[in-house]
């Protein structure tokens, strides 16, 4: 007799049958994932260039754009779904060179990801290429590479001293910058590279675990300058405008810190400097929790320039400094709203900083003139549930919102001459491309195309709801109905639940990968008939502090789940739902809540699917703790709705013994349970082809469990 679940462990892409559609289904799987999602937008600083990273149905490629067309051209040919991550683009002042890293990043271990299963392994090295063509060229291993301004050097981190290495190979004959010497060997762990404007110094962080030195590292004599040196924590660089002077945080040094025993790259180079509750009982709590130093670059003198006062934690949180004009900007949260920005005169300053950017709402992008006279951000100020681009004066001013309607705009770069911002931008239909707008506000201008099979005309245009949970909590939702829906009928329906869970899910596609895949997924159910329903529960971001630090979520008591739970009630309450033909999906956190709800409420969510969840909180001999209680397994024994598992085992993000863990529950429950496991691949896959495997299965899935058709499985385990 068989057993009532399906298992198949695989690496390569399998064809799944798609069962007959709900509705008179208008495009697939692929053509609504077809479109290219761009990201690390960037602009140089004194040509009107734009360059940027395109994820084509799995090949990623580095594309440019030059004024006065902006026609966006390609510069490098990886044609293939090889699973090659390509990250961190930089581009130089000029505006004539690239630098790109390829490569996944490491994990705790220090092993970089390799997806393919390559018998040589993989790495993670700094490539580069010319805008004005040629092929690509390979610099050095380096995982995080920073470009000088000049376009001729990357410096990077290494074993824990800072390292230098020619862009162009033909600079240095000879040289190998894989096995040569660092850069600068000096005490401490060394990090975190920052180049002056002329390149020809760079500044980092010497970490000593009870306290951290600002250096200057000299290329032209060769030498090594600390900051204002002191017991303190000193970190977060940044240089002038002209080079002559450094800014930097300084936080109280660790009292009596213990020797480390920790590998230097598994310790921060700004660590948590919180004092232990012993030594504050003891007296050392008080005098300054953070202050904004400025030294003289060459002799190394400092002065305090701005500081916190004692028991004003308003503005601890600050963790990066900008330098403006004759201002040093920051971004804080003082209030309820996350990532707002803040000014203080390098010549006047005042006790109390200059916001920039006031109004409810969420500031989550920034980017600033190249005359130091504007900053421009994107925020849902005014728009809760999108993004729009504004703009401000340094020196002082009234904000002006440059963009509107149902547009979602992000990670905005301006252009050299500031004539221009281009901005990632996405809409109800429009999947994310890259835009111009004028830097006084309009219509922002697609510059990348969209393939001739995308279904923009067959897209739903979805729906905000506010939901009220039962303990009186409201939360936003996106409703998106299927488009033949008549009166009187009863549909399917699927509540897709997003990860983080500091995350956002907006009214159209959104600025990260997974979440814009998502919701071309959440058209594509509608498109077939499910009602689908895509919720942002307490803990997420882009609603204010309180609902995103609510005390008792996840594993310190779950409350978001209760959010969830309505979100079901939701559904069943809505006159065209079928009861008992509801679902649920999400990946990592959205896999957490999908397994909490099919072992809580099997009552109402009747098929899941569960992609890199956490199933275990806390110690199974703990079963009456909190941490335990906020599991799914908790409530196992009540789990009787199958669900699709699909995880990776190279996830760095959730371990994948939680899947191992809750099969092994499932199988011993006989709680049917179907499994795609991907050998070597990340939290979020590297190939293309397995996410339209997934989402093929993912469709498929519910079609058999909440349609009652027949489809294609995995084979059965006896």
């Amino acid at each position: 007799m068989k057993a009532p679940f399906c298992t198949v462990a695989r690496g390569a892409a399998v064809l799944l049958l798609a069962a007959a559609p709900l509705a008179a289904q208008e495009f697939t799987i692929e053509d609504v994932l077809s479109p290219a999602f761009p990201y690390d937008l960037v602009s140089a600083r004194s040509a009107d260039r734009i360059a940027w990273i395109a994820y084509e149905e799995g090949a990623r490629n580095v594309y440019t754009a030059a004024a006065p067309d902006f026609r966006p051209v390609r510069l490098t040919a990886f044609t293939e779904d090889d699973g090659v991550d390509l990250t961190g683009l930089q581009i130089s002042d000029d505006g004539a060179v690239l630098v790109f890293v390829r490569g996944h990043t490491p994990n705790r271990d220090g092993w970089i990801a390799n997806p393919s299963s390559d018998a040589d392994g993989a790495e993670r090295a700094a490539w580069a290429v010319r805008t004005n063509g040629g092929e690509p060229w390979r610099i050095a291993e380096a995982w995080d590479p920073v470009l000088s301004p000049d376009g001729k050097w990357i410096a990077y981190t290494k074993d824990g001293q800072i390292h230098r290495a020619p862009v162009d190979p033909r600079a240095l004959a000879g040289f190998d910058p894989d096995t040569a010497r660092p850069l600068v060997t000096a005490f401490g762990r060394n990090g975190g590279p920052v180049w002056s404007p002329d390149s020809k110094r760079i500044a980092f962080v010497s970490q000593r675990d009870d306290h951290a030195f600002i250096a200057v590292y000299d290329a032209e004599s060769h030498t090594v300058r600390y900051m204002a040196p002191s017991v303190d924590h000193d970190g977060s660089p940044v240089w002038s405008p002209d080079g002559s002077r450094i800014a930097f945080i300084r936080r109280p040094g660790t009292p009596f810190a213990p020797p480390p025993n920790l590998p230097w790259w598994r310790r921060s180079l700004e660590p948590d400097t919180a004092l232990p509750d012993g030594l504050r009982k003891a007296g050392f709590e008080g005098g300054h929790t953070l202050e904004i130093w400025i030294a003289d670059a060459k002799t190394g003198k400092g002065r305090r320039l701005w500081k916190t006062w004692p028991k004003d934690e308003r503005f601890t949180d600050i963790r990066a400094l900008h330098w403006v004009g004759d201002h040093i900007l920051f971004r804080s949260e003082p209030g309820e709203w996350e990532g707002h920005v803040y000014a203080v005169s390098v010549e006047k300053p005042a006790r109390e900083p200059v916001e920039l950017t006031p109004g409810e709402g969420f500031v989550e992008d920034i980017a600033f003139s190249a005359d130091g006279r504007f900053l421009y951000y994107t925020a849902n100020i005014d728009d809760i549930d999108r993004r729009h681009l504004w703009r401000t004066p340094i020196a002082g001013g009234k904000p002006q919102r440059l963009t509107g309607g149902d547009g979602i705009d992000t990670h905005p770069v301006v252009l050299a001459s500031g004539k221009r911002v281009a901005v990632l931008r996405a809409g109800t239909r429009d999947p994310l491309a890259v835009a111009l707008v004028n830097a006084d506000g309009g219509e922002p201008r697609a510059i990348t195309p969209l393939p001739r099979r995308f279904p923009k005309a067959a897209h739903v245009t979805p729906q905000n709801v506010v939901i009220t949970a039962e303990d009186g909590v409201p939360f936003h939702a996106q409703l998106f109905l299927p488009p033949d829906l008549k009166r009187g009928e009863k549909r399917p329906a699927l509540l897709f639940l997003h990860g983080g869970p500091r995350r956002q899910m907006l009214l159209g596609y959104h600025y990260k990968h997974f979440y814009h895949m998502a919701y071309a997924m959440n058209q594509y159910f509608a498109s077939k008939g499910y009602v689908t329903l895509s919720i942002n529960y307490r803990s997420g971001i882009g609603y204010g502090k309180k609902f995103r630090d609510v005390p008792d979520y996840g594993r310190r008591g779950n409350s978001e789940y209760r959010d969830v739970l309505a979100a079901g009630r939701y559904l069943l309450s809505r006159d065209d739902v079928d009861p008992e033909r509801i679902g649920l999906w999400g990946l990592s956190y959205g896999g957490i809540l999908t397994a909490q709800g099919l072992a809580r409420n099997s009552d109402i969510f009747k098929a899941g699917v569960d992609m890199a969840g956490v199933h275990l909180y806390g110690d199974v001999d703990d079963p009456e703790s909190t941490l335990y209680r906020s599991s799914a397994i908790a409530a196992i024994d009540g789990w009787t709705s199958p669900v699709l598992l699909i995880h990776g085992d190279d996830d760095r993000n959730v371990a994948f013994s939680q899947t191992v863990g809750l099969v092994q529950l499932l199988r011993a429950r006989g709680i049917p349970h179907e499994l795609i496991v991907y050998p070597d691949d990340v939290h979020e896959f590297m190939f293309h082809s397995r996410w339209i495997e997934a989402f093929r299965a993912t469709d498929d899935f519910f079609d058999r469990k909440l349609l009652g058709r027949r489809g294609t499985t995995t084979e059965e385990e006896e």
